[in-house]
């Protein structure tokens, strides 16, 4: 009889590992559920717990910070007084974004802003669809397809979500689930939208980018392969000794030209000129 206390503790811990790992296991698959469920494009096999919403709250805090920071990123043209410039730029912007491949086309704010600064030959996107250029990059390129080009790339790392991806790497699984169940602190939030601007992007993601640039054009009225333009001017410009701020922040060109030109070739894609640019226009509504 004195037997039995000890038996039924036995058996009271057997039931509350089991319960222990039962309720393990429902939480596992509860992650895998906001893994999958967060991940966006169906094609996309990276992990993501960060929701579309996430994607834009953290692009907002990326573009307040750049917008309040003149000194430290470059003065933001005002709009009105740069209309024309503007309004370029949302004329190839919009262009990319009707071609129907850009999954979050309808979820995604996609901002534009230009930042005045004419020695940084860069652009770069913020989670959510929050874009900057530099003036610098549209007087450099020769034509508007290759600027385009650039300009679906960055289209491209919102679109994917490499942002988030790479935040839910580098910040580990309790930050994201955090975000991702609405518990974090805004100061939280704010961290992570500003560690988006040291962080830099993986091969992988750029590769990627390169290619969805190559979707987004091959359905335009632009050169498919206009990234690649853009890329090769570069070497050109290494070539011949110089030193291209986007080349500090990107892996390099070598190889992303070939690459580029061979899915263009592959997909059929048209490489001629777009007839209805206006670049020289664009260029000339700069300061």
């Amino acid at each position: 009889m004195e037997e039995m206390p000890v038996k039924k503790s036995i058996e009271s811990r057997k039931i509350m590992n089991l319960m222990r790992t039962l309720l393990t296991t429902i939480a596992l698959g509860l992650v895998l559920v906001v893994y999958t469920g967060c991940g966006g494009n169906e094609d996309d096999n990276s992990i993501n717990l960060f929701s579309i919403q996430d994607d834009i709250n953290l692009g907002q805090q990326l573009r307040d910070e750049v917008l309040a920071n003149p000194g430290e990123y470059g003065p933001v043209l005002p709009e009105n007084q740069y209309p024309d410039a503007y309004g370029h730029l949302r004329r190839i912007r919009d262009e990319i974004l009707n071609s129907g491949e850009v999954f979050y086309r309808q979820d995604f704010a996609w901002e534009t802003y230009i930042i005045q600064d004419d020695s940084t030959l860069n652009a770069f996107a913020a989670p959510g669809g929050y874009i900057f250029v530099y003036t610098g990059l549209i007087k450099f390129l020769d034509n508007e397809d290759d600027f385009a080009g650039v300009l679906a790339h960055e289209i491209a790392h919102a679109d994917r979500r490499h942002s988030t991806d790479m935040l839910t790497e580098a910040y580990g699984l309790q930050v994201a689930l955090e975000v991702a169940l609405g518990n974090a602190s805004q100061s939280t939030i704010s961290q992570l939208g500003q560690g988006l601007l040291s962080l830099g992007f993986s091969r992988r993601r750029e590769t990627e980018a390169d290619e969805f640039s190559v979707n987004y054009l091959c359905q335009t009225e632009y050169a498919a392969n206009g990234a690649a333009g853009f890329f090769q001017k570069l070497l050109d410009l290494g070539a011949a000794g110089g030193t291209p701020e986007f080349l500090s922040t990107h892996p390099s060109p070598d190889n992303r030209v070939e690459a580029i030109n061979t899915q263009t070739n592959d997909q059929n894609c048209d490489t001629d000129p777009n007839p209805n640019a206006m670049w020289e226009s664009f260029q000339n509504s700069l300061p």
